[in-house]
């Protein structure tokens, strides 16, 4: 898959981390709205037709549903298909385009679907590291997070659009 320019171009500044911080705010806010519509798609949708209502209340009854690793991992992959399919092609999530920060390559191209898979894992690993991670760009000379060193992108700020 070829990569294709974003818009507009230019020579951006790296985003601030309280900019790359309200941008995640943001999408946090809907991704868990799209994990809850995965998980009552699922549960009451996919699981009602397999199992029927009664057996349905059993198990949730029981615990069963409790620690689903089918649910696990459509939350997961869901969550990885939001942020892919805007990174891929615009560049920006709904919260980055608030906020007015791009994810791109150094040549101004949008990352590729591999390089948006590599930032996910690595995020979720910054996470994990108690925000390590993210904090790295405080010390690092270019102003890039671990997951922006391993998927080889940059995190830009955008200039405001013009009015009038």
């Amino acid at each position: 898959m070829s990569q294709h320019q974003l818009r507009p171009q230019g020579d951006f500044p790296p985003a601030g981390l309280v900019r790359r911080l309200a941008a995640m705010f943001y999408d946090f806010l809907l991704c868990m709205a799209l994990m809850m519509v995965i998980a009552l798609l699922y549960q009451q949708v996919l699981l009602r037709l397999i199992h029927g209502a009664e057996q349905l209340k059993a198990l949730a009854d029981a615990g069963a549903l409790d620690h689903d690793p089918v649910l696990a991992s459509l939350l997961l992959i869901g969550v990885f298909a939001f942020f892919a399919k805007f990174w891929t092609h615009s560049g920006q999530t709904l919260g980055m385009q608030v906020w007015g920060v791009r994810i791109q390559n150094r040549d101004g191209s949008a990352i590729d679907l591999w390089q948006a898979l590599l930032r996910f894992f690595i995020a979720i690993g910054s996470w994990l590291c108690l925000g390590l991670g993210f904090l790295w760009m405080l010390w690092d000379k270019d102003q890039r997070t671990w997951h922006d060193r391993y998927s080889d992108s940059v995190v830009v700020q955008l200039p405001k659009k013009s009015k009038g």
